[in-house]
């Protein structure tokens, strides 16, 4: 880009030729003192001194060399005033074009950094709206997280309900666990990225605000030198401005003027790449997310499919030895009925054995003797009277208890 050279290092040299006060012209009057003169003669009846014939031509030839040497004088600075009138003329003519191109020169700096500056507040408006849409994503996915987190946390509230039995840490709970604290995670991540998102925009907005502001000094310098340029000597809109020249304490260079909007277009260039890799993170972060709340959900459903297989198998193995319980029972009921009847159907003999016994004790002195016949008879008694109440009493009177079907 071309750089104008506007900037001038010392006091330009003046237009016009510099008032000035003209030397003093003395003039040389003779005097009656020569010595032909009346000088200082009496002369009656006059008053005044005369001259004599020589000193009034010499006189005369003196005012006619004179007035020669001012004519002479005069013609020459006439000439010198309108030599510097035509070289002023033609020096003005010759700045003043080259001011007209250094005007233009300008004019095209600004209109191409004007341009720039247009299309990097485009390019950052586009990228901000894209990146508004990702934020909402992001909002819309913290939503969705929310139905999910509650199913866990319902899930994991009603298996703590189970009974006493079944009350277990399977690897269910262990997979509800995980991903109830994944989805907290992906909470936390997505509020992260929701907040940097946020300040993103801030700082994409502020960068097209600085670049607004001056793309605007830009095109109002632009429409003030676009007029400048179109001035000329005849244009009826000019007049004197006695102060316009003197420079401005704030005023810039052409290298800081170029070096500003260079710096604003690199921090806009920044922030837009920022927010770029901004939303390609963003696109991750919101696949990544979905597949791993995608993959807990297939493990959660596959430990629930498993633990339903494995409780469904416990329920038929349950139902089955129900179902021979159930059949057990009116057979031990019989059972019980049998012994009640057989041990009934021992009343007799035992009643035989211990008549016996005690008929055979009321022998008197030596005759009570425990002979064969007296051994013989305990053993019957005893062994009959042990039979008949070796069964315990549980069987006899609580058969379903001890089948261990009902509790005590």
């Amino acid at each position: 880009m071309a750089q104008t050279d506007v900037l001038l290092t010392k006091q330009p040299a003046p237009q016009t030729v510099p008032a000035c006060e003209l030397p003093p012209k003395l003039y040389d009057v003779a005097r009656n003192t020569g010595a032909y003169t009346s000088s200082g003669l009496a002369t009656a009846g006059f008053r005044t001194a005369k001259y004599v014939l020589d000193e009034w031509f010499q006189n005369c030839y003196a005012r006619y060399h004179q007035a020669f040497a001012d004519r002479d004088q005069s013609e020459r600075q006439r000439h010198e005033s309108q030599q510097l009138a035509a070289e002023t003329e033609a020096l003005a003519q010759r700045t003043q074009e080259d001011s007209t191109r250094k005007v233009g020169e300008r004019l095209q700096d600004a209109h191409c950094w004007k341009s720039e500056l247009q299309r990097e507040v485009h390019e950052l408006v586009a990228e901000t709206d894209l990146l508004l849409a990702q934020k909402q994503r992001l909002e819309h996915a913290l939503d969705a997280t929310a139905v999910p987190f509650t199913i866990a946390t319902d899930n994991l509230q009603c298996r703590e309900q189970r009974q006493h039995p079944d009350l277990v840490r399977d690897h269910v709970e262990m997979e509800l666990l995980k991903e109830a604290e994944l989805i907290r995670n992906i909470q936390e991540l997505l509020k992260r990225t929701i907040m940097q998102t946020v300040n993103q925009i801030r700082l994409n907005r502020e960068q097209k605000e600085t670049c607004e502001m001056d793309w605007s000094d830009k095109v109002e310098a632009y429409n003030i030198d676009q007029t400048c340029a179109r001035y000329h000597s005849q244009s009826t809109e000019v007049q004197f401005h006695p102060h316009s020249a003197k420079f401005e304490e704030s005023a810039s260079t052409p290298e800081t003027w170029a070096k500003f909007t260079q710096e604003n277009l690199c921090r806009a260039e920044r922030e837009r790449l920022a927010s770029v890799n901004l939303r390609g993170l963003i696109d991750c972060i919101l696949r990544d997310t979905s597949e791993d709340l995608r993959l807990q959900c297939d493990a959660v459903n596959l430990a629930f499919g498993r633990r339903c297989e494995e409780l469904e198998d416990a329920r038929h193995k349950l139902e089955h030895h129900l179902r021979k319980t159930l059949r057990e029972i009116p057979d031990q009921e019989h059972n019980v009925a049998a012994l009640k009847q057989a041990i009934k159907g021992k009343e007799a003999p035992l009643k035989v054995a211990q008549t016996r016994l005690y008929q055979r004790s009321l022998r008197p002195n030596v005759e009570l003797c425990r002979d064969t016949a007296q051994f013989r008879c305990p053993p019957s008694g005893q062994s009959w009277e042990g039979r008949a109440t070796a069964h315990p009493p549980g069987v006899v009177h609580r058969p379903r208890a001890s089948l261990g079907l009902w509790g005590p």
